[in-house]
């Protein structure tokens, strides 16, 4: 996928409000001032099914990013690796 291209994508993130792990990558990714579009499992049963069938299993959160790899329950330095690796990061 160029560079151009997933300029113009957002990280998805499919979460629910009470999961712990959902808060502390939703706090990681707005503190890092990378652009993302949240997608709350809990009350909509399709966006509940796209997040198992992309992950394979019933677990969140999951970051789906724009060259269309993802990570599940991603930690916090392996999520801050994978943005530099695609060059997300804001400009310091």
């Amino acid at each position: 996928m160029s560079e151009d291209v997933m300029a113009n994508q957002i990280i998805q993130m499919y979460g629910a409000d009470w999961c712990g792990d959902c808060i502390r990558s939703k706090r990681q990714l707005t503190e890092l001032g990378v652009e993302f579009d949240y997608l709350d499992v809990e009350h909509d049963d399709a966006l509940r099914d796209t997040a198992i069938e992309i992950a394979g299993v019933k677990s969140i959160p999951v970051v789906v990013f724009p060259d269309g790899a993802h990570m599940v329950e991603p930690s916090n330095p392996a999520m801050l690796d994978k943005l530099r690796d695609l060059g997300l990061l804001p400009s310091e």
